[in-house]
Formats: C-alpha cells, sequence, structure tokens
C-alpha cells in the first residue's frame, strides 16, 4: 500500500466556480484520489476555499456583509457545490482557519530566521477616492505586452505575463474605476526568491516525469530572471504580520499578502483534518514532515497553468527556506498542470460571468455527465473547448449508448429469462476467452494511464473497455443462443453480468454515482481487478442481483439548443 498526498487547487471565496475552474484542478484531483484508493493505497485529499485579500473584501462589501460572515457564507457553498459533484475530499478546509494563521506566522518567522525576508520601501498606488492603497490584482489597465485592455496589475489574464502595476498603460482603480491614482512610499516584506533561483533550477531539472507544461513556465520565469515577492500588503482582511507568535515591529496593521498564506492552507487543512475528526499531531504531520514518516508520502498537486509560478516557485522557497532552518517539509514530487477550457469560442470568466457555472450546470444534470465529459476533454496537452454539441455527444455515445445499455439489456435479458440470479450452466469458451485477454490487456493499460496521470488517455481506455462489453453481447447473441441452446445463454449472460461488475469499478473515479449504482444493484464489493480472469468469474451462480434504474437519459436536441441559448450570455 502506498501513501499519496493530492491537493487541489484552492479557488477563490468570491464566487461559484465555472466548469473550467473545476477541471483545471478540483476534478483531476478527485479522479486521481478516487482511483488511488481503489487500488488500495492510503490517501489523504485537501483542498479549501482561498479567503484572504481583496477580492473577498469587495465581493463582501457588494453582498453588505462582514468579510468573516460572506466568507463562511461562501465556504458552505462551494462545500455544498463540491459535494454535488462528488469531490471527494477528506477535508474541504478554509485559508482563514486558526491553523493557517498559526502556521503563515511560523513559516514567516522560519524564513527570516533563514535570511530570505527582506524589509523594503516602496512606492505603491494609493487611490484618493477609494482611501486606500490598491492591491496589485486591483489596478486594471491595457497590458504592454497583448494590449488585453483589463489586464491586472499583478498579471494579465489573456497573455499570463507577471506585470506590476507600473507597468500597466492606462491604469485604473478595480474598484472605483477612478484613475485619480498617486504613488506613495511605505514598507513591505519581501520574499528573497532571488537567492533561491539557482537552487530552485536544480530542482526543476530533476523532476523528469513532471508534465511539459509544468517545467516549460517554471524554466520561463527562472530564465527571465526570478524576482523577489512581495509578502506583505496594507489590508484589513487577512493574516496578520508576525514572525511566529512574536510581533514584527513596523509591519502594524499590515497582514500577509494572499498568495504567501493560500499554499500553506495545504499543510493547514491537514492540521484541520487531524483537529476535526480527534487525530493527533503525529497523524497530519505524518503527510508533511519527513521526522514523522512523509519521507514514503508521494505529494500529488492539481492546478491551471496560471497557478504554476506560485507552486514551482514560491510556495517550494517557502518549503526549502523553513527547511534550512533544521526544519523538514515535504516538497511536491509531481504537479499536474492544465491548459484552460474555453466556452463557445471565448474564454470561461468568473470575474466577468462567462460560461456555465457549477450550480447551474447540477441544475441542468447529474454530476456524472459532466464529469465524464470534462475529464474526457481535459484540456491537458493545448488549450480545449466546451461546446453543447460536444456535450451531447459524449453523454449520448459514450454514457447512454455503450455503459448505459450494455447495464440494460443484460440485467433486463437475465431478469427475463433466467430470474434476478447469476444463471448456473454451460462453460466459458472461445469467444469468452478472447474477451478476457483483450480486458487484461485494455485494464493494463488503463492502470498505466491512470499511474501516469494521463486523463484523456484513461477516459479513452475506459470507454474501449466498455466497448468490449457491447461487441461482446452483439456477436455472442445471448437472445438467439436461449431459442436453441439455453446453457450457452447463461454462460453469456453469465460473464456479462461479472463485466457490469468490473465496469463497476473501473469506471468509480469518473462516473461514481452510475459505477455504485451498478455495484449495489449486484450486491458485490469494489475489490480492484487483478487478474481478469478471476474477476470475470466473481459473481458465482445464484447470486443475487436487481435491476439498476436506467443509469443515463439522452440528451435531446431541443435540450441542447435550449441550454445553447441560456447561457449564449453572461451571468449577473
Amino acid at each position: 500500500m502506498d501513501r499519496v498526498l493530492i491537493t487541489s487547487a484552492i479557488p477563490y471565496i468570491n464566487g461559484v466556480k465555472h466548469l473550467g475552474n473545476l477541471v483545471g484542478s478540483q476534478l483531476p484531483a478527485d479522479l486521481y484520489a478516487r482511483y488511488r484508493r481503489g487500488r488500495g493505497d492510503e490517501v489523504l485529499f485537501l483542498c479549501a476555499t482561498d479567503e484572504h485579500g481583496t477580492p473577498a473584501e469587495l465581493a463582501a462589501a457588494k453582498a453588505g456583509k462582514p468579510v468573516a460572515e460572506y466568507c463562511a457564507e461562501m465556504w458552505q457553498v462551494q462545500k455544498d457545490l463540491s459535494d454535488g459533484f462528488r469531490l471527494s475530499f477528506d477535508r474541504f478546509g478554509r485559508s482563514s482557519s486558526p491553523q493557517n494563521r498559526a502556521l503563515t506566522q511560523h513559516f514567516a518567522g522560519r524564513l527570516d530566521a533563514a535570511g530570505l525576508i527582506e524589509e523594503r520601501s516602496e512606492t505603491q498606488i494609493y487611490s484618493a477616492v477609494d482611501g486606500r492603497f490598491l492591491p496589485d490584482r486591483y489596478i486594471e489597465g491595457t497590458c504592454p505586452n497583448c494590449g488585453y485592455d483589463k489586464a491586472r496589475g499583478d498579471q494579465c489574464e489573456n497573455c499570463t505575463k507577471p506585470l506590476d502595476p507600473t507597468d500597466l498603460i492606462d491604469p485604473r482603480s478595480a474598484i472605483s474605476g477612478s484613475t485619480e491614482l498617486e504613488p506613495r512610499e511605505t514598507k513591505h516584506l519581501y520574499l528573497r526568491q532571488s537567492a533561491m533561483a539557482d537552487r530552485l533550477r536544480d530542482w526543476i531539472t530533476t523532476r523528469a516525469d513532471w508534465p511539459a507544461l509544468t517545467t516549460s513556465i517554471a524554466l520561463k520565469w527562472l530564465d527571465e530572471g526570478l524576482r523577489d515577492r512581495g509578502i506583505t500588503r496594507d489590508l484589513d482582511w487577512g493574516v496578520p504580520v508576525k514572525k511566529g507568535d512574536a510581533d514584527w515591529p513596523g509591519m502594524e496593521g499590515k497582514v500577509f499578502y494572499v498568495w504567501f498564506d493560500a499554499p500553506i492552507e495545504y499543510i493547514a487543512c491537514a492540521r484541520e483534518w487531524a483537529d476535526a475528526t480527534g487525530r493527533s499531531e503525529a497523524d497530519w504531520q505524518r503527510w508533511w514532515r519527513t521526522e514523522h514518516g512523509a519521507d514514503d508520502v508521494r505529494y500529488v498537486q492539481f492546478m491551471g497553468k496560471d497557478n504554476v509560478p506560485f507552486h514551482t516557485l514560491s510556495f517550494p522557497v517557502t518549503i526549502m527556506g523553513a527547511n534550512s532552518t533544521g526544519e523538514d517539509w515535504k516538497l511536491v514530487d509531481y504537479i499536474k498542470s492544465f491548459n484552460y477550457l474555453n466556452y463557445q469560442g471565448g474564454q470561461f470568466s468568473t470575474s466577468q460571468g462567462r460560461g456555465v457555472f457549477m450550480d447551474q450546470a447540477l441544475e441542468i444534470l447529474p454530476a456524472d455527465y459532466w464529469r465524464w465529459y470534462l475529464l474526457r476533454n481535459a484540456p491537458e496537452g493545448s488549450d480545449a473547448e466546451f461546446t453543447w454539441e460536444t456535450f451531447q455527444a459524449a453523454s449520448n455515445r459514450d454514457l447512454a449508448d455503450v455503459l448505459g445499455n450494455f447495464v440494460s439489456r443484460v440485467t433486463k435479458f437475465c431478469r427475463s429469462k433466467f430470474g434476478e440470479e447469476v444463471p448456473a450452466g454451460g462453460a466459458y469458451g472461445p469467444a469468452e476467452a478472447a474477451v478476457t485477454a483483450d480486458l487484461e490487456r485494455r485494464v493494463r493499460a488503463f492502470e498505466a494511464h491512470m499511474d501516469a496521470i494521463e486523463i484523456r488517455k484513461a477516459a479513452a481506455e475506459l470507454r474501449a473497455i466498455w466497448a468490449v462489453g457491447n461487441e461482446y453481447l452483439q456477436s455472442a447473441a445471448p437472445w438467439a443462443a436461449f431459442k436453441e441452446d439455453p446453457d450457452r445463454a447463461a454462460a453469456i449472460i453469465r460473464l456479462s453480468l461479472n463485466l457490469v461488475r468490473l465496469y463497476g469499478i473501473l469506471s468509480a473515479p469518473f462516473v461514481p454515482d452510475a459505477a455504485a449504482a451498478m455495484r449495489d444493484a449486484l450486491g458485490t464489493d469494489a475489490d480492484w481487478p487483478g487478474d481478469i480472469a478471476a474477476a470475470l468469474e466473481r459473481l458465482p451462480a445464484g447470486h443475487p442481483f436487481a435491476v439498476p434504474d436506467n443509469l443515463f437519459a439522452k440528451i435531446t436536441d431541443a435540450e441542447r439548443e435550449e441550454w445553447a441559448a441560456r447561457f449564449a450570455g453572461t451571468r449577473a
């Protein structure tokens, strides 16, 4: 049994996330977590809401609520939606938790002791109209690199180039729209990332198994010259600046930058999990500290490509810096990053309300439809495109016609001819041997793709495994065999019911509700198949079963057209 720590990039608290957010981190992370659990591994799967910074303050002000109250309410909204999509987090935490506050302040103290934090006087943008310093992301303007007119002061959403507010053309306040901005002097703490650039490069270049997307983004930032990063802000909402338990002179009234405390929440979330479930300090530290046993943990992160720089550079600097003072925190082993999922020729966008959002999706159809389509079309090698036509085709041709149709035909035929028990009589012959050999090869290939987190390839192989059953059923034709040789028909159906069981296990990471329905109908376990020949005899003659409800309804052309029209605009 292996031990696998899995984290998904944590979503901002300010609003419901869209399907592009979902497939860029949380959903593939859940796929992998479910798969590893299915293989018998010990898994800790963590995610949380990212609650600090100006985005939360502005969203709360817009809602007319105190920021803490707003964040608590939105955490519940996001938790309910993650449950609706069957995201199997061991803990869905909060970056505003006491555990994260304590750990963030602890890491800041360790980094200061390591000489990696420097206090600097700097000039920042102050908005007289708003009466406050503006964080980088709340200054908007035109990107000097690509000309996008809604670029933020920290990064251009369009071309992903990192920016400073002073780089923007015609800057304005994203809060009020005011262009009455003036530079003012303030003091902040900087993480000396540049001092760790060579060590980061050495570490990244040894990660030979990382996706090219991950390493190329990280090395591009290093090649351009890694800059030191400000880790404090002049805000009210956030983790107060301290060195562990001690005050930090000159930093009174300031908070840590959200991108400093947010990744630390991965660690804090494990502590939240332990506290919430009555576990000890050692129980969560064995996942994160080598002294407590984390040396045999494989740590895998999932994220969209825009989050790669912070997870390959800034967060590792935090971990490496703390470890240079004698601590022993776990560094990530593998980072699975994703390109963007676009929507009908444009971009999904939370800020602009474009596309289908998680709550809207679940109002239309159950989670399995969305999970299958999004994972089948995961934006791994390049950006992917959501269209209603491809969504309808994947749902109808894969889920309804291949998987659902097979389960329905087999169970209903058996009930009508043999009753609700696995039929006895007949022996497996050459056709069954061919199916077994084909599946032995395909299941091992499916496992290899899942082990490598090659999601599209795994989905394609799973669909091919489903198709084996349909092709076998069609060629073996138990309805014809039953008229002349009932024992032969019994053997065909016995193998087919065992195929349903196999599908109920292999499909669980992708379509967990349908997979559970298959297993429940058969009254069987979820043990991962080792030897396929043995797996296809797991349900013996006489084993009772029930005919499950129709697993998947087809999407009609009228429904597709209605949804395309409904989501053609933007969300209010």
